[in-house]
């Protein structure tokens, strides 16, 4: 199960060679090379063998092979025991470190969030973003200046793009349907409304489509649209995303906000956008026009090929804490996808 590792030997001691001969990696393994490293430090056959608690007999088998593998004698009998030849002076030099790197390969890692230094991808909404990325920077600039956080809001395909690893986190309204590749963290929601300026003409109504549709609307940009669970439970939903005469279509946030600000557009979104007192200035949620037996659920999502990455990890926790912690689960089925209200202040 070891025979990889002969590739670092082949890269220390035989660099010169532009080609690997696979066949030699099929002679060694990593016992092997831990049976080198006790003959060179005990010079002896017998004492080597009882530090691998294996018969000298046994012992005397594994220097064969390496024998075969390096193509040298190795060692030669002298009157205690044995002596190394050049050629395992020359591998004992490096042996040491090799096996320390491999060591370190294969251990739990030890994962130090203040000293880490990388890159990860997230996907998420503008909408998410105002209430979760400041907290978050701040978090990382004391707890992990070493890690650069890449947020994107306008990607399609977000399952697919996480699968390929693409992304390492998509932060988005929740889809109809996610495989067992994916973890999903259900971040609750709320039940979507009209946003307009404050002083618009719908203000104080009880809203119908067909009130609203005599305005003209702003369509922020969502990603993976025909995947999202909320069409199942409301269609209606998307009338305000199809194609409209005068309609204004953007994946900016706060451009679609100054927008409504200065003109009578509306723009079907979430109502915690007017909690934030900058970006919501001047800005009203209206009830929407028709009573949701769904609401805008939202979901923090990554491929199970990071389940076990601690730096995965430990920024889904910070996340999740951020937001909060209505609960994990594996996929949403029917009927199980019920997570409890949360409201996304910023």
């Amino acid at each position: 199960m070891f025979q990889m590792y002969y590739f670092y030997i082949i890269h220390e001691y035989h660099s010169y060679e532009k080609e690997m001969n696979t066949k030699d990696l099929s002679k060694i393994d990593l016992n092997l090379l831990i049976s080198l490293k006790f003959l060179l430090e005990e010079e002896s056959v017998s004492r080597a063998a009882e530090r691998l608690f294996i018969t000298q007999p046994a012992m005397s088998k594994t220097l064969s092979r390496l024998r075969q593998v390096f193509d040298d004698p190795l060692f030669t009998r002298g009157s205690h025991g044995v002596r190394p030849t050049p050629r395992a002076r020359e591998l004992q030099r490096g042996l040491e470190s090799i096996l320390l790197d491999i060591q370190q390969l294969v251990s739990p890692q030890n994962f130090d969030p203040s000293t880490y230094e990388g890159e990860l991808t997230i996907a998420l909404s503008e909408y998410l973003g105002l209430g979760l990325m400041p907290t978050l920077m701040a978090r990382l600039q004391f707890l992990a200046p070493g890690l650069a956080l890449k947020s994107v809001t306008r990607i399609e395909q977000q399952l697919d793009q996480l699968a390929q690893g693409n992304l390492d986190m998509a932060l988005h309204i929740t889809h109809a349907q996610y495989s067992d590749d994916f973890i999903c963290h259900s971040l609750g929601g709320n039940a979507p409304a009209v946003l307009a300026r404050q002083g618009h003409p719908l203000s104080g109504e009880v809203l119908t489509w067909e009130r609203v549709q005599q305005y003209p609307m702003i369509r922020l940009y969502i990603p993976d649209l025909e995947e999202l669970e909320i069409f199942k439970h409301s269609p209606r939903f998307g009338d305000g995303q199809g194609e409209r005469p005068g309609a204004f279509e953007t994946s900016h946030l706060l451009t679609a906000l100054e927008v409504l600000r200065n003109t009578d557009y509306v723009m079907p979104g979430p109502p915690h956008v007017v909690n934030n007192p900058t970006v919501g200035y001047k800005i009203q949620a209206l009830d929407f026009p028709e009573r949701f037996e769904y609401r805008l659920e939202y979901v923090l999502v990554r491929h199970r090929r990071t389940e076990k990455s601690p730096v995965h990890n430990w920024l889904w926790e910070q996340m999740v804490d951020i937001i909060g912690d209505p609960g994990t689960y594996d996929m949403p089925g029917p009927g199980r996808f019920e997570p409890p209200a949360l409201n996304l202040q910023a």
